[in-house]
C-alpha cells in the first residue's frame, strides 16, 4: 500500500484566529472548516486545488511554529500502511491519532529530519 494523493500541506502557527485571520484576508483564501477544540483549521483557494492546514502550536507539539510545512498524504487502511512504512524502516512518531468521525492521522519523518503526515478519511 502507499499514497493515493497529496492533498494537504499545513503549518503550526501561535495563534490559529490570527494565521485564519491571515490567510483569508491577505492571501485570499477561503476557510474550508474550523475545529478550535482540535486547534485546527482548512483554507482553499476559490478554485479549489490542494488545500492548507494551519495547526494551533499547543496542540502540535512535534513541529515548532515557522519551522516547515508538514506534507500529508491521503491513504487508505491507514494501520496497516503504518505497519508497512515500519517494516521499510520508517520513524513514526507517536501513534496513529483519530478525531472520532473525521480522520486517522499518523506522523511520520524521514531519513533527513523532515516530518509528513498520513491521512485517513472516515466514512461520515
Amino acid at each position: 500500500m502507499s499514497a493515493k494523493s497529496m492533498d494537504l500541506a499545513w503549518i503550526v502557527v501561535k495563534d490559529l484566529k490570527e494565521a485564519v485571520k491571515f490567510y483569508t484576508e491577505v492571501v485570499g483564501l477561503k476557510l474550508s472548516e474550523i475545529h478550535e477544540q482540535f486547534g485546527w483549521a482548512e483554507l482553499a483557494g476559490p478554485d479549489g486545488g490542494s488545500r492548507l492546514g494551519i495547526a494551533q502550536a499547543q496542540h502540535e507539539p512535534t513541529v515548532a511554529p515557522g519551522s516547515n510545512a508538514v506534507v500529508t498524504f491521503s491513504v487508505s487502511h491507514i494501520e496497516q500502511v503504518v505497519e508497512n512504512f515500519l517494516k521499510k524502516g520508517a520513524e513514526c512518531v507517536g501513534k496513529i491519532q483519530e478525531i472520532p468521525g473525521h480522520v486517522k492521522l499518523q506522523m511520520v519523518r524521514d531519513k533527513d529530519g523532515n516530518y509528513f503526515q498520513l491521512a485517513e478519511m472516515i466514512a461520515k
